[in-house]
């Protein structure tokens, strides 16, 4: 049997302040924080503050159980991460493209001194812009 899905704590939140008819203004008022704040956590771009949630508990009147029992936010597909993750394999594809380039080139005696560094040297090239790109 499927087990039914769960809000992320954005959406409950937002369901939690819709239920009591609270504009997200009054709700930052309320808690201390911006407008700009709610909004963030209603989206799942950021979670409150530790030490927010027993007064967001008591305002809405459930639990702080219940409020972190809240499935957390899965990757976001798209957008910078999703453009990271392809740069870092295109990079990657082509460091080994150009490493197979060589081998198979050279077994088959098609490849001069020269062609060959320069392969060599797109693929260190990509393979290094990998490896500095992980490091940040």
């Amino acid at each position: 049997m499927e087990q039914p899905t769960k809000m992320t704590m954005g959406a409950m939140l937002a369901a939690l302040r819709k239920g009591r008819g609270m504009t997200q203004a009054e709700l930052a008022e309320q808690m201390g924080v911006t407008d700009k704040a709610v909004s963030k956590w209603e989206r799942d771009i950021s979670c409150p503050d530790v030490n927010v949630l027993p007064r967001l508990a008591e305002l809405f009147g459930v639990s702080v159980d219940e409020l972190l029992q809240a499935r957390a936010v899965p990757a976001q597909r798209g957008g910078w991460a999703e453009i990271d993750r392809v740069l870092d394999l295109v990079f990657k594809a082509a460091a080994l493209a150009m490493g197979v380039a060589v081998v198979v080139l050279s077994a088959l005696r098609k490849l001069d001194f020269y062609s060959g560094f320069s392969l060599m040297g797109l693929g260190l090239t990509c393979a290094g812009i990998s490896l500095l790109r992980n490091k940040s």
